[in-house]
């Protein structure tokens, strides 16, 4: 057997929250948006995000963050650019 802890394929939304350093209400917004694809498993609501939908939704973060910061509408200190 291995030592190294075993990775499950999906996460609760409590481990996605805390892969994404968000509040509760944000996760949620984001798979109500479509930005965050997720599956609900039973009737009772209990969600599921797979660990490349995380992966997935990071890299995409990122390409429009990079399309933000060149087209001026942030500048390189988060801030959005002067108007």
């Amino acid at each position: 057997m291995s030592d190294e802890p075993t990775q499950h394929r999906f996460l609760t939304s409590t481990q996605a929250i805390e892969e994404l350093n968000v509040k509760p209400d944000q996760i949620h917004a984001l798979i109500k948006a479509g930005e965050l694809r997720a599956i609900q498993i039973g009737g009772h609501g209990l969600w599921r995000i797979g660990r490349q939908d995380i992966e997935d939704y990071i890299a995409e973060a990122y390409r429009r963050t990079a399309e933000r910061i060149a087209a001026g509408e942030i500048s390189d200190d988060g801030e959005p650019g002067a108007e």
